[in-house]
């Protein structure tokens, strides 16, 4: 891969207070820099220490101001970062005025989600003790892994890893960086999107059937017209240019997300528990089908903490200076993202599977509200769920789709060398909405789905972070860090083909299943 062209901006301002000049994004969007705030005095050598009034004091006034005024844009701009022109034509890196409340929300609507609705159905085959520790592993291993992510970001002084391609690409070599990130990222991107076309389709579909009645005589849509639907609702709000343009988009799914999934599990421990209810792990009468169910488990706990390859896109949509990196508004507004989002998780799950056990649907926790209670709750709360639902399943859409937006645009302007007018954006959105539409009606498997992007994908949030650590910030070797990040990795791995198998295993035998349904 030929690396883009880069330039250095660089100049040197009259005043010490003015900021760089305002850029003008192709979506009409000004990205201006924001000017530092005075910083306390510290005894820490930078850069530009030598360029202190007391140092400065024998030299004359005029050569003074100019190399005060030096100070204060080196410190302003920070590392001397060479900027890549194409940046400012791409939704990732168009607007750069990010903030920790931005962060916040773009990662809470990226990892708490319709996944969740799945936990329980993996429950269902692992039991209640292995099915609480998988997840609180996962979850300490994903958490670790995403602060790897947030400090890899700028490892390199005068350098800002935008992309999970990028960073995999400085850690593994250009080409083979691009072989290990490119397709699970992508990968994950496009499963996410089509597994959302599948959710929000059912769900507007049930939120129909809940509004119009026992007793509508209306004649509904298939459940393939939903996903129509439900895809062009997508495309529509896909439109917006960048990723802090959908930072409304990404608060409306949090939102959605945390009063839904509070919502979804309360309702199902209110309620009177099935009589035939059962807590031992589903099994298969041969042991190795018994472990596929297992691994596709796995699977989708794996894939309940999904997110990491939109880190480093995140972090790059905000300012950063040699005082102020982005890396410490970014891992502040993701602690309390993920705070959040272990208080949707783990209630989903374990509240889940005590009150349905393993009568838990292959849909997840909300097709077992809609079948098991439909006629004990009141029609308005389950409407208002089934419709907070819908809305978080278009919000994530969005920031799902933002990378693959990107790299449609980037294959674009690198050819042409000027950014994409409104109609080839559109265009380019419009084919990818249809083209996740299409993959989702040839394969309607949610929960194997689920556990086949899980496996496929775990390496992108289990794995390749900790040989990233290793590879460019190299501790000691045989040092504890050392060690402890080839071992996490070297896991990741492994792991990531057992699920996968698991996840391939249990899409084929639901096909198989289907076909025998639908010729009897």
């Amino acid at each position: 891969m030929e690396e883009r062209p880069e330039t250095e901006l660089i100049s040197i301002p009259a005043t010490p207070r003015v900021s760089t000049p305002e850029a003008l994004t192709p979506s009409g969007q000004r990205s201006p820099r924001p000017a530092s705030k005075e910083a306390k005095s510290s005894n820490a050598w930078t850069p530009t220490s030598l360029i202190s009034p007391r140092f400065l004091s024998p030299i004359g006034t005029p050569m003074k101001r100019v190399l005060i005024n030096m100070k204060g844009y080196l410190e302003d701009v920070g590392h001397l970062t060479k900027l890549n022109p194409q940046d400012a034509w791409l939704p990732i890196t168009e607007s750069r005025n990010g903030n920790a409340h931005y962060a916040a929300f773009h990662n809470l609507n990226a990892g708490v989600g319709f996944q969740a609705l799945v936990l329980p159905v993996a429950f269902a085959y692992l039991g209640w003790s292995w099915g609480i520790l998988s997840l609180t592993i996962a979850y300490v291993w994903q958490l670790y892994t995403l602060w790897i992510l947030v400090q890899l970001h700028e490892a390199v002084p005068g350098k800002r890893y935008n992309r999970y391609v990028e960073l995999a690409q400085a850690a593994f070599g250009e080409r083979l960086g691009v072989w290990l990130a490119l397709f699970p990222t992508v990968y994950l991107s496009a499963g996410t999107a089509t597994a959302l076309i599948l959710i929000g389709g059912e769900t507007m579909k049930l939120f129909f059937q809940i509004v119009c009645g026992p007793t509508c005589t209306s004649n509904p849509l298939t459940t393939v017209e939903w996903y129509l639907v439900f895809t062009s609702l997508s495309i529509v709000l896909s439109q917006l240019p960048n990723l802090n343009s959908i930072a409304g988009l990404s608060l409306i799914g949090a939102v959605t997300a945390i009063t839904y999934s509070t919502m979804v599990w309360v309702l199902s421990v209110s309620q009177k528990r099935p009589s035939s209810i059962s807590y031992e792990p589903l099994s298969l009468p041969s042991s190795s089908s018994s472990a596929f169910l297992v691994m596709n488990a796995l699977g989708i706990v794996a894939f309940s903490f999904r997110g990491h390859n939109l880190a480093l896109e995140i972090q790059a949509t905000m300012p950063s200076t040699f005082k102020h990196p982005a890396r410490v508004p970014m891992w502040r507004g993701a602690k309390v993202a993920y705070f959040f989002i272990a208080m949707c998780l783990f209630p989903i799950a374990i509240g889940g599977f005590w009150a349905y056990g393993n009568l838990m649907p292959s849909g997840g926790i909300l097709g077992a509200l809609y079948a098991f209670h439909s006629q004990d709750i009141s029609r308005g709360i389950l409407a208002l769920t089934f419709l907070l639902v819908v809305f978080n399943c278009l919000s994530s859409f969005q920031i799902y789709s933002m990378p693959a937006f990107d790299s449609f645009e980037a294959g674009y302007t690198s050819r042409t060398n000027r950014p994409c007018s409104i109609w080839v954006r559109s265009g380019f959105r419009v084919f990818y909405g249809f083209i996740s539409f299409f993959i989702g009606v040839a394969l309607p498997f949610l929960s194997s789905l689920a556990g086949l992007l899980g496996g496929l994908t775990l390496p992108v949030t289990f794995a390749y972070p900790c040989f990233m650590w290793v590879l460019i910030k190299q501790p000691t070797k045989y040092s504890f860090n050392w060690y402890f990040n080839w071992i996490l990795g070297w896991l990741g791995v492994g792991f990531s083909l057992a699920f996968s198998i698991g996840g391939i295993w249990s899409m084929v035998n639901d096909g198989l299943k289907l076909k025998f349904f639908n010729s009897n």
